[in-house]
């Protein structure tokens, strides 16, 4: 029997590639947080993707927000108009699709692509809304597009439900997890999140 081996592989890519190079480059990629709405209760969790992004205080990852911290940091035009058309994609259920700019920390304007979806009970009153936030400024062309859709449809597609799986598994995994099957998740979310973002600019959407 040979010897064996005590070098540390990276079970994403099969490579010893260390994990800290691995979250650089998910820090840099498009996909840049998951979002959970209580609509009953009127509260918000972030993972710490989607806190720095949409609050501008990663502090605020992983509990529950309420009120105008919830888009603190979304560029000052778009409040009023996100809110409204927000309010009325989850009334109607289904895909919520919604595109705005936020303002970073050094002043910088991104916009994002927030798609999720929203649940219904018994009683037609929603109750939940799930989603991803993606990064698009690097897609978007010079106008103003601003889109928010939403389709009653019960029947996700396949990369709306693999997104539901992946943002549940990525809940389960608490601080405690081993840090590469925490980045392995991260990155199926890039994956997926790169797959929806080019779906919405393909023609014809």
């Amino acid at each position: 029997m040979g010897q064996r081996s005590t070098t540390r592989v990276n079970a994403i890519d099969s490579f010893s590639e260390p994990l800290d190079r691995l979250h650089a480059a998910l820090d840099a990629s498009c996909v840049v947080g998951t979002w959970d709405w209580d609509v009953a209760r009127r509260t918000m969790v972030y993972d710490l993707g989607a806190a720095r992004l949409l609050t501008g205080d990663a502090s605020l990852a992983e509990q529950e927000i309420t009120g105008l911290d919830i888009i603190a940091a979304v560029h000052p035009a778009d409040h009023a108009w996100l809110i409204k058309h927000t309010q009325e994609a989850v009334r109607a259920g289904g895909l919520m699709l919604a595109e705005y700019r936020v303002i970073d920390a050094d002043g910088q304007v991104h916009w994002l692509l927030s798609r999720g979806r929203t649940y219904h009970d018994a009683t037609g009153q929603p109750v939940r809304s799930r989603g991803i936030i993606i990064d698009i400024t690097e897609l978007r062309g010079d106008g103003e597009r601003y889109v928010v859709t939403s389709s009653s449809s019960s029947d996700p597609d396949m990369l709306e439900r693999a997104a539901d799986h992946a943002m549940e598994l990525k809940r389960m995994l608490t601080v405690d997890a081993p840090a590469d099957v925490r980045a392995a998740t991260d990155l199926l979310l890039l994956a997926i999140g790169r797959a929806l973002v080019t779906s919405e600019f393909e023609p014809g959407h």
